[in-house]
């Protein structure tokens, strides 16, 4: 009985990936226009339902000026927005780097998870796992 029990349990943290729809929802803003959006969990104002099924995962784009640089000011950025399909980096986050500056570009598939730098399975969904496994056993 242990067996199902268990069963039953990685199906409820299944159920709980299940979408309400086709998109994602994501935090959109950035940090030049407010700088709120610079920490690592924006206020819930940017909290947005991303219009349409072509946005499937979010972004999260820490960007930095090291210098006065084709027009643009020495200052640091941080850039959330929806996405794309970006196969070769979905679920991880990679550098660019170029004359003047550099990027942070971070990109995730589960609802608001471009809030901190690396993508982490989200604590909730541990939790419940855990709870679970403990009920169950």
């Amino acid at each position: 009985m242990g067996h199902l029990q268990y069963l039953i349990a990685c199906g409820f943290v299944l159920i709980l990936y299940i979408q309400q729809g086709a998109s994602i929802s994501c935090f959109i803003c950035n940090s030049h226009d407010d700088s709120s959006c610079m920490g690592d969990f924006p206020p819930d104002k940017y909290k947005v339902d991303c219009p349409g099924s072509n946005y499937i995962l979010c972004r999260k784009i820490k960007q930095v000026i090291d210098f006065d640089v084709n027009g643009l000011k020495a200052e640091t950025r941080v850039i959330r927005s929806c996405g794309y399909y970006n196969k070769s980096h979905t679920n991880q986050c990679y550098q660019r780097s170029g004359f003047g500056g550099r990027q942070e570009v971070c990109a995730c598939q589960t609802d608001y998870c471009n809030t901190s730098t690396t993508p982490l399975v989200p604590i909730f969904v541990i939790t419940v796992l855990i709870a679970a496994l403990q009920v169950f056993h």
